[in-house]
């Protein structure tokens, strides 16, 4: 199965509502591709903005963040359906920044990834190991207790139309990048869990990124691996180079 390329940009804390539509409209005409599907994750006060700067392009806005009750007295939050009507059409969950920093336990992600399927956003559901587990060889059982978590209760129709992005804790904003083979070696066992809990033809069509330092030129040698679909990108969507990550070929 030819699985299309999803190249998305993780803004984080990052660009003022006019810092931002400057940046969509440096961006604009680097970012043109046939060949993937571009996403903007922004901020949440960036999200309206930068939704009206790139209408008629090639782009998608995602937020960076969502909780997964439908209204009610939670300040500071946003609900799913705010995003949908303000234009957003992906939204990140489970954020390694949010897992750590934010408390966020796989509990609350699997709640929030039903919410957002439910109001027909698509996911992109994080996963990834620190330092210390990977030098503990538990990578890919901490990654397969995250997956299996936030999965419970989702259908193999649903996940067929979500993206999973394997962030590896210590290569965020780090300077390090995962190998090439450590990248695909991960991204493969979450596509081989993904068969385990469903069955194959899931596992074949969901789209799994790799996120970590991704830059322009570590982007075409990630993205040919067989089981790399793509990237979410930190640092490196806040400058010019993001065009030449998208056009990595």
């Amino acid at each position: 199965m030819a699985r299309r390329k999803i190249i998305a940009g993780n803004w984080k804390m990052n660009m003022t509502p006019s810092q931002a539509v400057e940046l969509c409209n440096t961006l604009k005409d680097l970012v043109v591709t046939d060949e993937a599907d571009v996403v903007y994750c922004v901020p949440a006060i960036d999200i309206i903005p930068v939704v009206e700067a790139v209408k008629g392009t090639n782009v998608e806005v995602g937020a960076e963040n969502m909780y997964f009750e439908d209204k009610g007295a939670y300040t500071g939050e946003i609900c799913a359906s705010m995003l949908v009507d303000a234009g957003v059409k992906y939204v990140i969950i489970g954020h390694s920044e949010r897992r750590d920093y934010f408390r966020e336990c796989d509990c609350l992600l699997n709640k929030k990834v039903k919410k957002a399927l439910e109001a027909g956003l698509t996911p992109i559901l994080c996963c990834g190991e620190s330092l210390e587990q990977r030098e503990m060889g538990v990578t890919m059982d901490w990654i397969r207790l995250q997956i299996k978590s936030d999965l419970v209760g989702v259908t193999a129709d649903q996940v067929k139309g979500m993206v999973i992005a394997y962030e590896p804790i210590w290569a965020i904003g780090t300077g390090k990048t995962a190998t090439t083979q450590q990248a695909q070696e991960v991204c493969k066992g979450i596509r081989d869990c993904i068969a385990e809990i469903y069955d194959t033809d899931t596992a074949e069509a969901v789209r799994i990124q790799y996120g970590g330092s991704v830059n322009a030129g570590n982007a075409a040698e990630l993205f040919a691996q067989p089981d790399i679909d793509g990237g979410l990108v930190g640092g490196a969507s806040l400058k010019a180079d993001f065009g030449k990550i998208v056009n990595y070929k």
